[in-house]
């Protein structure tokens, strides 16, 4: 491996959701430069491909902000320190230690130096839960979609959404808007969400807005092309249905793996990194994990939460990217954030 084809930096963060793009922020205003590395093809985790459009109540001077817009907010924040992102990939292998430095690589073969690793990653590596249906994959990206990225992109759509949970419901609230016409099927007559978001679903289905069919089961897609004109599925009684869809948004959650990190040495319970929750470091040294994907006694999952364990692993590395230099606290107010 020559030199050239290895990006050196400071740190290496892993996932690019809002709390990896607050460690940026963090890890700047200390002086350290940051490669980030997200499996998505966007910045922003699941606030960005599950639900960007809606609101987020527990962020503080934010009574109320779209998961898109804290996203973009948080981007711009870290904009002045130069990130740069390495997205659709994922880490395949860790080398290296916290005294000669870490070799991080990639599914795109993207080599990456780092002095200390910091570990946002969420839910781990992650991609949709895809329904059994065939041929599905030749309609993905034309009439079928794990996410909405842009909801204007379906106006006017006879629209099929499937699930029952969170995504799918505020999703079905969201696009009754602006689709021509618009179905919600789930497997049960029992939603997963927030109770007045079930209660206004049901008044739009009382009003004819939407159309919900419970209990009824996938049984194939209708279309020619690779475009939809139909979803069959089959009720209750076993009777077959073919109904009218030029879009059909199956949001059955995220497959989350994290088969890959451990592999790397690093302690993980349940799915979750075990960190010390002093300092966020992992069983390793050097690299440490911050969000949802960080564990110790009494963690509360909130954005919140990850935004201070950010801040605290910024502090830690520092150590480790300035060996011998001393740290000296400082007020953003009183510190120079560069101009772009």
């Amino acid at each position: 491996m020559n030199k050239c084809d290895v990006a050196e930096t400071d740190i290496c963060i892993i996932g690019a959701g809002p709390v990896g793009l607050f460690t940026i922020f963090q890890c700047g205003m200390l002086g350290m430069k940051c490669h980030i590395i997200d499996s998505l093809d966007m910045i922003g985790g699941q606030c960005a491909a599950l639900y960007p459009e809606k609101p987020i109540y527990d962020i503080p001077a934010y009574p109320k902000i779209m998961a898109q817009e804290l996203v973009d907010n948080l981007a711009l924040q870290a904009l002045p320190f130069k990130p740069i992102y390495h997205l659709s990939q994922t880490v395949i292998d860790i080398s290296g230690n916290s005294d000669e430095g870490f070799i991080i690589t990639t599914s795109k073969n993207t080599i990456i130096k780092a002095k200390a690793i910091i570990i946002a990653a969420g839910a781990g590596a992650f991609g949709p839960n895809k329904p059994p249906l065939k041929d599905i994959h030749l309609y993905e990206g034309k009439s079928v979609f794990y996410m909405v990225k842009k909801r204007s992109d379906f106006a006017g759509k006879n629209i099929v959404i499937a699930g029952g949970g969170d995504s799918a419901v505020d999703w079905t609230l969201s696009l009754a808007e602006i689709a021509s016409s618009l179905t919600l099927i789930h497997r049960r007559d029992v939603f997963k969400a927030s109770h007045h978001s079930i209660q206004t679903m049901r008044e739009l289905e009382r009003n004819n807005k939407i159309k919900i069919i419970t209990p009824a089961q996938l049984v194939g897609l209708v279309g020619d092309n690779h475009i939809l004109s139909g979803i069959t599925i089959r009720d209750d009684n076993s009777a077959i249905t073919t109904l009218n869809c030029d879009i059909f948004l199956p949001f059955y959650g995220l497959a989350a793996d994290l088969s890959v990190i451990a592999k790397w040495g690093i302690d993980i319970v349940k799915n979750h990194i075990i960190i010390d929750q002093a300092t966020t470091q992992t069983n390793i040294h050097g690299i440490y994990a911050v969000g949802d994907v960080a564990s110790y006694h009494h963690k509360i999952k909130l954005i919140l939460t990850g935004f201070a364990e950010a801040a605290t692993a910024a502090y830690q590395t520092y150590e480790i990217v300035f060996k011998g230099k001393a740290l000296h606290f400082e007020y953003s107010t009183s510190k120079e954030i560069p101009t772009l």
